[in-house]
Order: structure tokens, then C-alpha cells, then sequence
């Protein structure tokens, strides 16, 4: 194995790609508007066809689309011509997918679709091709090259079609105002869904569980409480019931160095003031966010009028998924 020859001939693949997908964004013209606009008035579905390696490009295409809130779908054109055409509605939007624009299981249903009145879109390299010429907009994905040194497998052009459907996928996105939450709706499984839907409310400790003491308590009796509830620290409130500050084990340490009696020192006078704090209607990974930024373990959850109504930490984050 000549391994400096395998080296440069993977490099040169990676380079002949790149120049292929920075030269894309001068196709991000007229063409590529309109087809955006045929998919955003698109009362039905994108339904998206390529044959042999576009068709595998446009499953994925397909898929990123039906994930960021455009309903699409992949049809094999072999299929549509024996029933699969059934598939597609007047209402639709075709995306067709052929490097040559020639591709003859592609062309072949294009006068069936022209008949059901369905908007067609081509993403080809080919501009003078039937497909292009017969399409309601056209996408022009051509490469100066492929990566493959004998110029046969496609490569830089498949490279091209992909970034190019990811284009489309993310301009529908932010057209439609699509959210984070409307991704996760698509996506519940997983620590996706997660870390994108799971609310504070969903994974605090209530009631019993909150550790809390009293201004007025002495240290040692917060200490006590800090070990019962288990969570390394606990709030403290005023008479209330409002938060006035907290006490972690950080805190612990640190009156340990100042020498003070435990038994005889109230709680106001080692406490943090205030201490952060978040709403239970905030989604659990901001409070993953606020943890890593102050460098803390836990947070007190405190309503809207400052009572508090729980306690987590980041073995609570750990143990939904969102870490």
C-alpha cells in the first residue's frame, strides 16, 4: 500500500468537493427563488424523485425537508411509472433530481405530472437538458469535475445536490418561522427531543423534597437540611416565604474557614443573597446553560412572585437526558 499516494488522492477528493460546493453559492439565484416559492405555496406535499445515487440524495433531501417543516417525501420514478404515481396529488410540488437532466425513468412520467398540473422543480447540471426545460424552476447543481480520478462515479455532483437540498430545507425553515420546538416535535426521541421540549417543571423536586430553612435558622440546622434533601444546597426564605438567598456546600466550606459557630451563627449571615434562581417554565436546558456559566451544581425554581416551588441540580439534568 502506497500510503503517501492515498493520502494525496483522498486530499484531492476533499479539495475537488469544496470547490464544487463554495461555487454553489452563485446558483442561489432566480431559479433557486422560484423554487422556494413553489414550495412554500405548495398546498400539498414535496415529493421528491431521483434515480441510483440522486435518488439516495433525494431520500435524504426528502427527510431534512419533512424534519425542518416542509411535508416531503420520496417516490422511486421506476415505482411511479408501475402505481407509485398514484402518490402524488395536483396539490403537490415535484423536486426532481438528475445530474444529467436526462435520466429516462425521471423523464418518462414528467408528461404524467405536466397532466396532474403539478408544479415541478429540477435540481440538475444540466440547464439545457428536458428535464430543465420542461420544469416550472430550475436549480442549477452542475460541477466543474467529479472527485472520482476517472471522471465516472458520481461524487462532486452528489456532493452539490446535498448541500444544495440543505439549502432549500433551511430557507423553507426560516421562511416558515419554524422553531426549536416545532424541530423537537419531529424528533421526541432521544436526548433531542429532550433537551429541546423537557420544561423545569418537568424534573424538579416539589413539595417535601425542596431543601429550605428559614432566616433565622442557625447553620447547623441548614446543614442538617442540606443532608436530608440531598441536593447539596437549600434555599432560604423570608417570613414570606419569599427567597432571600441560598446555602450550597461551596458556602459549607467556606464558613468552615471563617471559623464561625455553626450552632450559634444564623443562616443570613453565611448565605449567598439571592442566588440564581429559574422559573419552572423554563425548558431544562437553559438551566443546564445557567449551571455551566456560573460554574454551579444547582438552582433554586422560584415562581413569578419569588416563592419558591422547587430545587434541581445536575444529577437531576443528568437523569432526564439533557447532559
Amino acid at each position: 500500500m502506497n500510503r503517501a499516494a492515498i493520502q494525496s488522492l483522498a486530499r484531492a477528493v476533499i479539495e475537488t468537493e469544496a470547490r464544487a460546493v463554495a461555487g454553489l453559492s452563485e446558483r442561489i439565484d432566480e431559479g433557486f427563488l422560484a423554487a422556494c416559492g413553489l414550495m412554500l405555496d405548495c398546498g400539498g406535499r414535496v415529493v421528491v424523485i431521483g434515480m441510483g445515487k440522486s435518488g439516495h440524495v433525494g431520500n435524504k433531501i426528502a427527510a431534512t425537508l419533512a424534519s425542518t417543516g416542509t411535508a416531503a417525501f420520496f417516490v422511486h420514478p421506476a415505482e411511479a411509472s408501475h402505481g407509485d404515481i398514484g402518490m402524488i396529488k395536483s396539490s403537490d410540488v415535484v423536486l426532481a433530481l438528475s445530474n444529467s437532466g436526462e435520466t429516462d425513468e425521471v423523464n418518462q412520467i414528467l408528461p404524467l405530472l405536466k397532466r396532474l398540473g403539478v408544479k415541478i422543480v429540477a435540481m440538475t447540471g444540466n440547464p439545457g437538458s428536458t428535464l430543465a426545460r420542461h420544469a416550472d424552476a430550475h436549480i442549477d447543481v452542475s460541477v466543474e469535475k467529479e472527485a472520482c480520478p476517472l471522471g465516472l462515479a458520481p461524487t462532486s455532483s452528489t456532493t452539490a445536490a446535498l448541500v444544495m437540498g440543505d439549502a432549500l430545507a433551511v430557507s423553507l425553515l426560516e421562511s416558515r418561522g419554524f422553531t426549536a420546538e416545532d424541530f423537537a416535535r419531529s424528533h421526541p426521541a432521544g436526548q433531542l427531543g429532550r433537551r429541546l421540549l423537557l420544561h423545569i417543571q418537568d424534573i424538579m423536586h416539589r413539595d417535601e423534597e425542596i431543601p429550605s430553612v428559614s432566616e433565622g435558622a442557625s447553620i447547623s440546622q441548614a446543614i442538617v437540611e442540606m443532608t436530608a434533601k440531598r441536593l447539596g444546597m437549600t434555599a432560604v426564605t423570608g417570613p414570606d416565604g419569599r427567597v432571600v438567598g441560598i446555602y450550597t456546600d461551596g458556602d459549607l466550606r467556606r464558613t468552615l474557614d471563617t471559623g464561625l459557630d455553626p450552632h450559634t451563627t444564623p443562616i443570613r449571615k453565611a448565605m449567598t443573597p439571592g442566588g440564581k434562581s429559574i422559573t419552572p417554565d423554563a425548558l431544562a436546558v437553559e438551566a443546564m446553560q445557567l449551571m455551566q456559566k456560573h460554574a454551579i451544581q444547582g438552582l433554586l425554581v422560584i415562581d413569578g412572585s419569588g416563592k419558591l416551588v422547587g430545587a434541581l441540580n445536575f444529577q437531576d439534568l443528568l437523569r432526564a437526558g439533557v447532559v
